[in-house]
């Protein structure tokens, strides 16, 4: 609003200063500064009201050191996070650009589902929250709209490949055999697809993270803070013709998404570091997984994820792995076995009692070292 505010006021009555809003690297410091107070400041309130209402965490006996005292912690703290993006992102960044609109949507649908899940579980006392069916659905849904978004406004299938010179594929190239008229369709199909289980994936993944005292929040900071700068370079013709990689016009304007969320993220911080005054729950983790998602693929660098949000995949397979197992096993011997002592893997290093603040600053050190590697590609290929 204040760009489109200053904007009108520069033309007519040539405020001094007001073109200080044309530039994307001031409106995204602002955006980082708006959000990290509004964080600190009212999440300090929020925790309280949630304390009053007695909005606390259920934790379930897992057998873990340390765990009962987590008990009554007040959750649904994306609700701090999510008002902290929304308030500085609507003051600051250019609300017409339609990547903007994209994440301001992605942010509000996955934080309402969240919401809603975290309400059946407080409220309702309903430990298995909101329904694994209606939960796909939602993030599908969400996916089908980030993906027709796409294809009507940009109709571009292009997307980056990592560690390789010539480094843009288009997905149109693995239906172009096709001896049809459509089978421009069926390549757009397999992107709308693609991007339903990329939200899917990074989202799931994300909550699965959020386990320890601010290790999905300290992760997901150094994550937004590389998509950021992966954002900029995409946005700006003179550094993508520099690096060789791929110009997307208008993509610069979500610096100021991103910067609100790095700026939420830290300021929720504030209050989740060990020992955590309060929880982000599902309407925390599945919004920011989401968000970390559709702005990756929004900057067409979707197949860096892997490698960028290495802490979330590893976490996301080592359950997958223990489940497999376990039913292998069970199966054929009669009685489940496990590899790991228990999953997702930062518990499995709780149970060789490593500390949580360790655990924690040890996956954030190396979601640092990933999110290094991840801006080296721009060069190493």
């Amino acid at each position: 609003m204040l760009y489109h505010l200053f904007d009108y006021l520069k033309d007519i009555w040539n405020i001094p200063g007001a073109r200080l809003f044309q530039y994307i690297s001031f409106r995204s410091t602002m955006a980082f500064v708006m959000s990290l107070t509004i964080a600190m400041i009212f999440g300090k309130k929020i925790i309280l009201l949630l304390k009053k209402k007695q909005i606390g965490e259920t934790i379930r006996n897992l057998g873990l050191e340390g765990e009962n005292k987590k008990v009554g912690t007040p959750t649904m703290g994306g609700l701090i996070i999510m008002a902290a993006i929304l308030v500085s992102v609507l003051c600051f960044a250019q609300l017409d650009n339609f990547y903007i609109i994209l994440m301001l949507t992605t942010t509000i649908w996955l934080g309402a589902m969240g919401f809603i899940d975290d309400y059946i579980k407080v409220f309702k006392h309903n430990k298995d929250g909101l329904s694994e069916k209606f939960k796909i659905t939602g993030q599908v849904i969400l996916g089908i709209i980030v993906g027709l978004t796409i294809w009507h406004f940009t109709d571009s299938l292009k997307t980056t490949i990592p560690f390789v010179k010539g480094n843009e594929l288009d997905y149109r190239w693995f239906f172009s055999f096709l001896e049809s008229e459509h089978w421009g369709i069926y390549a757009w199909i397999f992107f709308v697809v693609l991007v339903t289980f990329i939200i899917t994936a990074v989202s799931n993944g994300a909550n699965l993270t959020d386990g320890l005292d601010g290790l999905c929040a300290g992760t997901s900071a150094v994550i937004g803070l590389a998509l950021g700068l992966l954002a900029w370079v995409s946005g700006n013709v003179i550094m993508a013709d520099y690096l060789n990689i791929m110009y997307l016009p208008n993509t610069g304007e979500l610096m100021v998404f991103m910067s609100a969320f790095v700026g939420a993220m830290i300021g929720f911080l504030w209050y989740n570091t060990f020992p955590a005054q309060i929880f982000m729950g599902d309407t925390g983790s599945l919004m920011v997984g989401g968000i970390i998602a559709v702005f990756a693929i929004l900057i067409r660098k979707e197949l860096l994820i892997p490698l960028l949000c290495g802490v979330f995949l590893i976490e996301t397979v080592s359950v997958i792995i223990q489940r497999t197992w376990f039913k292998i096993t069970k199966k054929r011997y009669g009685a489940g076995h496990r590899v790991f002592l228990m999953t997702p893997i930062h518990h499995h290093f709780q149970k060789k009692g490593m500390a949580e603040a360790k655990i924690v600053t040890r996956f954030i050190i190396v979601s640092i070292l990933l999110a290094a590697l991840t801006l080296l590609t721009l060069k190493l290929r």
